[in-house]
């Protein structure tokens, strides 16, 4: 069993002067306790304690702070990528939706002036969608999506909300194909708006031309002047917009005018038709009977001869 060293004294050694130590300290203890609780005097020693060791408890600190600082960083950058994917991926799809909306507004559009178009016409008319084009510079014709099953036949003026488009030249059950204005043999009777001067338009193999020549030099034609069908041939009914003059010269022989006018359909930008139809026409009213004159009994003077009662 070790011994106690006699130069060292223990607070709880056992003994007198041991006990009346340590009575001694619990005294002054208790009454620094009941002073600083009085008076608060402690207050600044205590405060400067604390910064002295307060940057002890920071350094203590520091390692567990820097690893939740690197996995809030790690996972911060995690879902902001996340984030930021999931946005794009909205934003495309937003545009894609908003392009596609936008092409429906515009479909619309072309409806509604199709529809205007059917209320003013006061025709039979009947709406067709363009499924293929072909706009080879000599070949422009057009297929629609309706046939002889939708009772389409060979000559049928096409029209969009513009103008004129052109006509019907074959017809398959399902689908027909229509030429164009601009189809280099394609020709319309047109007349000038302004002035009544009949002539031909023809196609020129460019979809945003068509040709007028042998007009007389002494014509009234301007650059401006509208150009409607005229309804000679009986193909198209008179009055739909056929174009617009954008020049008149001289041609080579120097005895008639030729004109380059633009066609008022947009040929290459309609989507949808209409397909002009005859309609029947209503029966006359019925004829008078003959009215027999009371002093004579002969036929009134609107009847033709012998056409009355004898006596």
């Amino acid at each position: 069993m070790p011994l106690a060293s006699p130069d060292k004294v223990s607070l709880f050694a056992e003994g007198a002067v041991s006990t009346l130590r340590l009575i001694a300290y619990l005294t002054m203890a208790m009454i620094i306790m009941v002073i600083d609780h009085r008076g608060g005097y402690l207050i600044g020693l205590r405060n400067a304690a604390s910064a002295i060791v307060e940057p002890a408890y920071r350094v203590a600190a520091m390692p567990s702070e820097v690893a939740k600082a690197g996995r809030l960083a790690i996972a911060t950058q995690s879902h902001l990528v996340d984030e930021n994917r999931n946005l794009r991926e909205a934003l495309l799809l937003a545009q894609a939706r908003l392009n596609r909306m936008s092409a429906l507004v515009a479909q619309n559009d072309r409806l509604k002036k199709l529809l205007d178009v059917q209320k003013d016409l006061g025709l039979g008319v009947q709406l067709a969608r363009l499924i293929d084009i072909d706009l080879d510079p000599f070949r422009h014709r057009v297929v629609l999506d309706a046939g002889s099953q939708q009772s389409i036949v060979v000559g049928q003026p096409v029209l969009d909300a513009h103008g004129v488009m052109g006509q019907i030249v074959e017809v398959l059950p399902n689908t027909s194909v229509a030429m164009l204005v601009t189809d280099p043999t394609h020709a319309i009777p047109v007349m000038v708006e302004r002035t009544g001067l009949r002539t031909i338009a023809y196609g020129t193999g460019s979809i945003d031309r068509l040709q007028l020549p042998n007009v007389p030099i002494s014509a009234d034609v301007k650059v401006g002047d509208l150009l409607v069908t005229s309804g000679l041939g009986g193909r198209f009914p008179a009055g739909f917009p056929v174009g617009e003059i954008l020049d008149v010269s001289n041609d080579e022989s120097g005895m008639f005018a030729a004109a380059i006018a633009r066609p008022a359909a947009a040929l290459d930008r309609s989507g949808e038709v209409l397909l002009l139809q005859d309609l029947p026409q209503p029966m006359g009213p019925p004829a008078p009977t003959p009215v027999q004159s009371e002093a004579t009994g002969l036929p009134a003077a609107s009847d033709p001869p012998g056409s009355g009662n004898r006596p």
